[in-house]
């Protein structure tokens, strides 16, 4: 079976296990990742951006070796085991359901006035500090994490997988858990994650272009997804959650960005549809779970696209 059919059956395989079981609560392989990730920054941290250039080849780059063993190790028997493989990978690696159950949650402890409740559960989702934040602003995080998530956690993984099958499904998210872990600008990190937040600002690039036009074709304003991505996602400090927010802005008729904190530091960032949106209410969190799926299955089939493109190629035969 040809590499193409391989990974549009498994992905889809994939995505729908995610639909269906979630995240495990316990012996996630991502998590467990991030344990080993973390003993590696014990071992290498020093307060220099050579010392982070090590930590994210070796996590990173371990990460693409595993899946290349992976599939090296399946590569000459039946269609079904590379299937299955590529199905577990991308189970592994996606979290739309958990993403979108988390918010629904917190949407749903919003909706019953419980903002207390809300603000326990929004570390879950993002690094936003919830304790100065009232139920609007919740709201709003919400939505803004939704849609940076979509990119992070689904789509931009199924682009590495349409490029490189499973290896290019486990080193995206490995560098997207890096980012996550050490890419933020905290004293420690400043020097020695700055070179996982690059790596992160490369391999995000390409999905979250995708999960932005996904937004403007799936969104219930097209029009309006595509003026707030043209207009204002340069104006994002992230060149990657720039345009995906923009387009989710500006699809759900919102108004994101302004003034937000992260650990103590406050940034004010510019407002993202702000001319023609309104502020975000607590059903526009239900209003963006849906967006996101449906930009999830769009992504999907361009991704299949592109991994019939990249099989296509001349010299690229069965796998």
């Amino acid at each position: 079976m040809r590499a193409d059919r391989v990974f549009a059956y498994g992905a889809t395989a994939g995505l729908i296990a995610d639909r269906i079981l979630g995240d495990p609560r316990r012996g996630h392989p991502v998590a467990a990742f991030g344990r080993a990730a973390a003993a590696v920054e014990r071992a290498l941290w020093r307060d220099r951006r050579s010392a982070g250039v090590a930590h994210a080849a070796v996590c990173a780059g371990g990460a693409a070796v595993l899946g290349v063993l992976a599939a090296r190790a399946v590569r000459s028997r039946p269609a079904a085991a590379r299937i299955a493989l590529t199905a577990a990978a991308t189970w592994a690696v996606v979290g739309g359901t958990t993403l979108g159950r988390e918010a629904r949650a917190i949407g749903g402890a919003l909706a019953a006035g419980d903002v207390d409740v809300a603000r326990e559960r929004l570390p879950h989702l993002c690094g936003r500090d919830p304790h100065s934040l009232d139920g609007q602003q919740i709201a709003r995080a919400v939505v803004e994490s939704v849609a940076e998530n979509t990119s992070d956690a689904v789509v931009g993984a199924l682009v590495w997988g349409a490029v490189a099958g499973v290896p290019g499904l486990a080193a995206f998210r490995a560098v997207n858990t890096l980012d996550a872990m050490v890419g933020h600008k905290s004293p420690r990190h400043l020097n020695y994650g700055w070179a996982s937040a690059r790596l992160d600002d490369l391999a995000g690039w390409p999905g979250a272009r995708l999960t932005a036009l996904a937004a403007v074709a799936a969104g219930p304003d097209r029009r309006g997804a595509l003026r707030a991505w043209r207009a204002d996602a340069a104006a994002h400090p992230s060149p990657n959650a720039g345009p995906v927010e923009a387009s989710f802005a500006g699809a759900l008729g919102v108004r994101l960005g302004g003034t937000l904190a992260y650990g103590g530091r406050v940034e004010h960032r510019a407002v993202l549809n702000g001319a023609y949106g309104r502020p975000v209410e607590v059903a526009d969190i239900d209003r963006a779970v849906r967006l996101s799926q449906r930009v999830t299955w769009l992504a999907l089939g361009a991704c299949a696209a592109l991994r019939y493109a990249v099989s296509r190629r001349p010299g690229k035969g069965r796998r």
